[in-house]
């Protein structure tokens, strides 16, 4: 590969995007992308999109019906979101949920209040009159309510049909046009017969058929990359999670040889991670596999940098430069095929017109302006769980598709204030204590994510006879259906005493073991 780029490569086209869909309009709710995780678990194709997106957003997809998601705004708030008028104009169903369900009725001529006290937590509805939304439920539900105003007049054309202690209209509808509103949330798991109403909307509502499967992904992704890649090299980056395997298998199975895996070591792994990854991908996988150890220029870009954000976009820079170097030696390289996620692309402010930045990911912010190779990204629209479907539909290792997720910045922004070879070596103990332990007690399968964190802070203790001044090492431990929304893991005392007292008398530098009970939101998942 030369220095200077050849022909513009043409993007990857989605393939899901010719399968019925549903677009979510995200009006700032914590859970928008829940809604959309719940939508795929129906086998329909769903996509979140701003609140102010143009029309030309959705040029191409075949769209059935359409979510307003919840939001912190009051409909009567100076700045407040509205729904665009081409939404309505589409002619298609919509349904909005809470925020989402008062602002619809706002644009359609109803009336929207505060309500006599703000209803945040369980609730009881009861249904007044048959509706397609609510078919085959009981009469009385419970949900999860979250609002502070409320409907206090319905729109023309719509009817009630059911109502909570505090909300007259809690589900409100006008069949006619296939427009439905939910004043509490269906999308998360304290409403229990939530994934009921949104299956009535997609299937009885927008009529559609749940035809998005794992193996048509599978097929439609292999021949979208063939078309992207023609006859040009594909080089993918490994990182050894399940991510960057299940893009390598995909691709893989596309182009067969035309792929070249690199296995950068950047000495930011997890303990006897690297060598892991060599044996498992060479013997499971048969792919052509260049492993680069460059422990000391990752370190060198590293030194003295605290701000994580720094951190991460060192990282991402220093694996590109590291790809395309290496690339030089491939013939005809022309791509790079990353395992970009949706939520990465969500968290990174990626989706659309003033989505907030959470945190830049490496893959997604990460990327310097002047790189030579196309991006090759199939999983780009795809949730944690969905590529893990994947996965086992490609014939993947089960302890490579149920790994634990890994961040791409590794033990980097596990490593709280300045990186150093020394703190690495101590948070790998550590951490391999916690995993150890975890496994042991028979509960890696049903946490999302448990690794150690080094905290930047020193604490005096006693140890033997003597005086310490040594690290506090922070414990993380999470369930979660995907990276969106978490809670923290009520793991056994006794486990955690265990891994404390492990970690206290086997790690040198380390004399003091918190645990994290921090959900998120408010908190993230990695502590930088």
């Amino acid at each position: 590969m030369t220095d200077t780029p050849g022909e513009p490569q043409p993007p990857a086209a989605n393939p899901a995007r010719s399968h019925e869909t549903i677009v979510v309009l995200d009006f700032g709710a914590q859970y928008s992308m829940l809604i959309a995780r719940r939508i795929r678990e129906l086998n329909t194709y769903c996509e979140l999109i701003p609140w102010d997106a143009p029309a030309e957003r959705i040029a191409g997809l075949d769209v059935r019906g359409f979510i307003f998601s919840g939001g912190p705004s009051s409909v009567y708030d100076e700045a407040a979101p509205m729904a665009p008028q081409w939404v309505y104009d589409s002619g298609k169903p919509i349904l909005g949920i809470c925020y989402g369900m008062q602002l619809l009725a706002h644009q359609l001529g109803g009336r929207v209040g505060p309500g006599a006290e703000r209803e945040f937590g369980p609730a009881s509805i009861t249904r007044s009159t048959p509706a397609a939304l609510l078919e085959g439920l009981p009469d009385s539900v419970e949900v999860w309510m979250s609002h502070g105003d409320r409907l206090e007049e319905l729109p023309p054309g719509f009817v009630s049909v059911a109502h909570s202690g505090n909300s007259p209209y809690a589900v409100m509808a006008d069949p006619a046009r296939g427009y439905y509103g939910l004043q509490f949330h269906p999308e998360v798991v304290h409403t229990p017969r939530g994934k009921d109403m949104l299956r009535n909307f997609v299937r009885n509502v927008c009529h559609c058929k749940g035809g998005w499967t794992a193996g048509n992904f599978i097929d439609e992704t292999v021949a979208a990359i063939r078309e992207q890649v023609g006859d040009g090299r594909v080089i993918c980056g490994l990182s050894g999670g399940v991510d960057s395997a299940v893009a390598a298998a995909l691709v893989h199975r596309a182009i067969g040889d035309q792929l070249v895996c690199i296995f950068v070591d950047n000495g930011l792994l997890r303990s006897g991670e690297a060598e892991e990854v060599v044996t498992t991908f060479r013997r499971n996988m048969h792919i052509n596999l260049v492993h680069v150890e460059a422990e000391n220029k990752f370190l060198a870009q590293l030194a003295e940098v605290t701000n994580p954000e720094t951190k991460r976009i060192r990282i991402g820079n220093t694996f590109v430069r590291i790809f395309e170097e290496e690339s030089r030696a491939i013939e005809d390289a022309r791509f790079l095929c990353q395992g970009t996620l949706y939520p990465d692309v969500i968290e990174s402010g990626s989706h659309g017109k003033g989505a907030q930045v959470i945190k830049t990911h490496h893959n997604v912010g990460g990327l310097p302006p002047d790189m030579k190779l196309g991006l090759v990204e199939p999983l780009r629209y795809l949730f944690k769980d969905e590529v893990r479907r994947i996965g086992e539909a490609l014939g993947l290792p089960e302890e490579m598709v149920w790994r634990h997720p890994f961040p791409g910045p590794g033990l980097a922004i596990r490593c709280i204030g300045e990186v150093t070879k020394e703190k690495l070596d101590i948070l790998r103990r550590a951490d391999r204590i916690v995993m150890d332990e975890v496994r042991d007690a028979g509960l890696y399968r049903d946490i999302w994510q448990t690794f150690a964190v080094l905290t930047d802070t020193k604490t005096v203790g006693v140890q033997g006879d003597y005086r310490t001044y040594g690290y506090a090492c922070a414990i993380r431990a999470v369930v979660a259906d995907d990276a969106m929304t978490a809670d923290w893991a009520r793991l056994p005392h006794e486990l955690l005493a265990r891994i404390s007292n492990r970690i206290v008398n086997e790690v040198h530098g380390i004399n003091r073991v918190v645990y994290d009970i921090t959900p998120k939101p408010p908190g993230t998942i990695e502590w930088e």
